[in-house]
């Protein structure tokens, strides 16, 4: 199975994106606020995530209190994640059962938080 139903939905969303790799897709999007957006599929799941920030070397327990959160308040689908020394905004759905609006809902949602809460963490940028 390949990842032809994502590519259908990025097109019906009218999202500027590329195909990167084999089920692998970029979104460049600034009109919709998604940048370096990357989605992936990987039968079974369908991994959507932005790389927010590299960890800053100082005040990292309040940005993690921070990112946890905006995890229980403010990320409707997905969440902020730790990824070696980056912080990612990530979402996992299950390909054989994501319907366009679960996509869309995932996609404006991670908008959403990029544009909302940068001006919250940027504060943490030390590099």
């Amino acid at each position: 199975m390949n990842g032809s139903k994502i590519e259908e939905y990025l097109i019906k969303l009218m999202y500027t994106y590329n195909e990167i790799d084999k089920n692998m897709w970029l979104i460049e999007d600034p009109e919709n606020e998604l940048q370096e957006v990357v989605i992936m599929y990987s039968d079974p799941l369908v991994i959507i995530r932005s790389v927010i920030m590299l960890t800053p070397d100082d005040n990292r327990l309040e940005l993690y209190t921070k990112l946890l959160e905006l995890n229980a308040s403010d990320v409707i689908h997905g969440a902020y994640a730790l990824e070696g020394n980056q912080i990612v905004l990530i979402n996992t759905m299950n390909y054989d059962t994501l319907d366009f609006e679960e996509f869309r809902g995932t996609l404006d949602a991670f908008s959403l938080a990029l544009t909302q809460h940068y001006p919250i963490l940027s504060k943490f940028r030390t590099r």
